[in-house]
């Protein structure tokens, strides 16, 4: 029931991110504006929300609250305005961090309590657990631009792509002013209104899925600090205090290449390569390729984490994405090379499956006192890179583009290999979940070397 619970989450989540790709053709910027918002109200959200939340509702009601944030924004985009996706973008920022920090600490307690229960190494469990979670998350995707495409297939107006726009595409011309014809043309209004009325419908299933069928796997511990309350300021800052960490400031640059690489292929990508050259309708069927690759390789690599260990799959993922960058600046996109433009995006996205399992898993491991605070610290770097990747995307060329994510993914080759190496010599304790232990002077003060796990309420 736990996995049919979260593929609900899934498909409400994804299904939302991607009615986001079609507001960006809302005129006078709008598309752009409320996708800010959505990433600037998370950064906000992450400093605050994701501790208080998680610790008084738990994590199966934090999720379903931030599944029906998530669901406003598709209403917000049947009538695109400036009063109805501002407002909804706004929400869904708020939502977004508890969202995704209770996915990520529940995930992390039910590799822990499966670990234990088995007898099993719990960063074992945890990475399997999140390669399965994103499997059915990135899977989701295929679905969710399988409906797009077929319903903006009835779509006639398309139209044919001149030499002239050919030149101007991928990073041969600057990218900032693609010829505005038929290949960038918002669909029929009544076929997006049928698109975003799937998308509700399918967002309340999946709220409602979540609801009656996700396990309440840590009822007793919420229920034990609400009664057992820290003084608010400790709760609220609970974020920023774990930012006195030296190893979650070291991910800092890990966490914020996730944004750009991320932002990067849903927007300059099929901007600047597959909408220049091909059109808009073949936007979903590329996206559709990201997903499936993501999807299997998500699977796969959570298997596989336990026989290479971590810095042997992100080095992977790095080697891709470098020669994937390389050469998309030289790349000119034509029609003819109908393949290629989908092998970026499969090669993208099996280095994506590593970025999002083990870097979810990793904050799981090393902060598995702190989950709240340590998820909502990824999600509000990871938006932050959001941020600025959408910030410059209007100012600069692609080309820069292209390098300003070279020179954070080699920043990231720096910098995180120093954690890995801290853990190795110095491995994060484990940490038994359903343990009920308050922050109480009594239970601190117990012999450490006597408690095999525990966890932090």
């Amino acid at each position: 029931m736990c996995w049919l619970s979260l593929s609900g989450f899934c498909l409400c989540s994804r299904l939302t991110e991607d009615c986001r790709v079609y507001s960006l053709n809302a005129e006078d910027g709008m598309g752009v504006a409320s996708l800010s918002v959505i990433y600037a109200s998370i950064i906000v959200s992450s400093m605050f929300l994701p501790p208080i939340m998680i610790k008084n509702l738990g994590c199966k009601w934090t999720i379903v609250a931030g599944m029906a944030c998530y669901v406003s924004y598709s209403f917000g985009n049947l009538y695109p305005g400036w009063y109805t996706l501002i407002p909804t973008s706004v929400i869904l920022g708020l939502g977004g961090s508890p969202l995704w920090s209770a996915k990520c600490t529940y995930l992390t307690i039910s590799g822990n309590l499966q670990g234990a229960e088995e007898g099993k190494k719990g960063s074992d469990v945890i990475n399997h657990y999140f390669g399965i979670f994103f499997f059915i998350f990135q899977s989701s995707a295929v679905w969710g631009n399988l409906m797009s495409s077929l319903i903006f297939q009835q779509d006639t107006n398309i139209a044919f792509i001149p030499d002239e726009q050919l030149r101007t595409c991928g990073a041969a011309n600057c990218g900032l002013n693609i010829t505005v014809n038929g290949t960038a043309t918002r669909p029929a209004q009544k076929l997006v209104e049928t698109l975003v009325g799937c998308y509700i419908g399918v967002g309340l299933l999946a709220m409602l899925i979540v609801a009656v069928f996700l396990d309440n796997v840590d009822r007793e511990q919420s229920s034990q600090f609400r009664g057992n309350r820290e003084p608010f300021c400790q709760t609220f800052l609970a974020t920023f205090r774990l930012l006195k960490d030296w190893r979650l400031l070291t991910l800092i640059p890990l966490t914020m290449y996730s944004g750009f690489e991320q932002s990067f292929l849903s927007g300059e990508y099929t901007k600047n390569y597959v909408t220049c050259a091909l059109g808009i309708h073949y936007v979903g069927y590329v996206m559709m390729c990201f997903g499936a690759s993501n999807s299997l390789f998500s699977i796969l690599f959570g298997r596989l984490a336990r026989y290479t260990g971590r810095a042997a799959l992100f080095s992977i993922a790095a080697l891709a994405n470098f020669a994937c960058i390389i050469a998309l600046l030289f790349w000119r996109p034509h029609p003819d090379d109908l393949a290629v433009f989908f092998v970026f995006p499969a090669l993208w996205g099996m280095a994506d499956a590593i970025w999002q399992t083990q870097t979810n898993a990793l904050y799981g491991i090393l902060f598995s006192r702190d989950k709240e605070a340590a998820f909502a610290n990824y999600r509000m770097w990871e938006s932050l890179g959001f941020v600025i990747a959408f910030a410059y995307s209007t100012f600069i060329c692609l080309e820069y583009k292209l390098y300003i994510l070279l020179a954070v993914l080699l920043l990231t080759a720096i910098t995180y290999p120093i954690v890995e190496y801290h853990e190795h010599k110095h491995p994060t304790p484990p940490v038994e979940e359903g343990s009920n232990l308050t922050h109480s002077q009594k239970n601190i003060q117990r012999d450490e070397g006597k408690i095999v796990c525990q966890t932090r309420i």
